[in-house]
């Protein structure tokens, strides 16, 4: 199985660039007064605080996936990362950006955006679902499925059944 090659860039781009134009579209709605009536004012600093720790969190999570763990040289080179962030969460670098654009959305601090990071949690999931989770099985067959078992594909968590 490991005789097949991962491809350098998997649908990544496609959902990046999707959920950019989703949130500049909600934050030009959001601009023109048209989601008014679902602005926060009681705790709004405590959602805009809420939005700067989730593009802190997602851009530290996208630099350990890309920069420490060399994400593109290990698709390359056919190696299945499980340890470091890959410990927490099998996709960091698209739970990345979903947490960077849910947090961008969140400064905001509008109840209705809240509805774009549920798209891009579905978007990301079927993308995965039918693109490198079933390529990452090809090449890692069940190694990548006991793996599977354990981490968790979007939101970092503890290890599962350790």
């Amino acid at each position: 199985m490991k005789d097949k090659k991962l491809p350098a860039f998997g649908p990544g781009p496609i959902y990046v660039i999707g959920c950019l134009i989703l949130t500049i579209f909600g934050i030009y709605l959001d601009k023109k007064g048209l989601l008014n009536f679902a602005k926060v004012e009681n705790f709004r600093y405590i959602i805009i605080g809420l939005g700067i720790l989730l593009i802190i969190f997602g851009i530290i999570l996208w630099v350990l996936a890309v920069f420490k763990f060399r994400i593109n040289y290990m698709a390359q080179n056919n190696i299945l990362i499980k340890d470091g962030v890959y410990a927490y969460v099998r996709n960091p670098v698209y739970s990345a950006f979903l947490f960077v654009f849910t947090g961008i959305l969140l400064l905001r601090a509008n109840f209705l955006l809240l509805i774009f990071p549920i798209i891009f949690y579905f978007y990301m999931t079927l993308l995965l679902i039918n693109t490198e989770e079933k390529w990452l099985y090809e090449v890692f067959g069940e190694e990548y499925l006991e793996y599977k078992k354990k981490v968790n594909r979007i939101i970092p968590w503890k290890r599962k059944n350790e």
